[in-house]
């Protein structure tokens, strides 16, 4: 008996002491936000301005519209609405893992891809 008081103690210990991230990610489902990345060792960044179904995105003197279908309020799929190249039509498929005020880190990937990558956007403004 002491042997499983033992083990329901220590569980309840272990499990206390794990936190979720906070994930507010209504909060982000529309505004102005900002997002950098190095690319072959340059940082470059994009602003964006998303609405519940369209992103237009502002990169490098250039703008860009793509889709947005909500798949629940942390999870979205991008897609470009006038691609250039076959590169372009793929979808894109965002996680939000965890947030804070003003920012979001995420996962992401091409759709059919297991390749993730990760990033953190900002809010500048709803």
């Amino acid at each position: 008996m002491q042997k499983v008081v033992s083990f329901v103690f220590l569980l309840v210990m272990l499990t206390s002491c794990f936190e979720v991230p906070e994930r507010r990610c209504s909060d982000f489902k529309t505004g102005t936000f900002k997002f950098e990345m190095e690319v072959n060792g340059v940082k470059k960044s994009t602003t964006f301005v998303r609405t519940e179904n369209q992103e237009i995105d502002f990169f490098e003197g250039k703008s860009d519209t793509s889709s947005v279908r909500w798949i629940n309020d942390c999870e979205y799929i991008i897609q470009k609405i006038n691609p250039k190249n076959r590169a372009e039509k793929k979808a894109v498929s965002l996680k939000i893992l965890s947030t804070t005020a003003n920012s979001y880190t995420f996962e992401f990937n091409v759709v059919g891809s297991a390749e993730k990558q990760t990033g953190t956007v900002v809010k500048l403004k709803d």
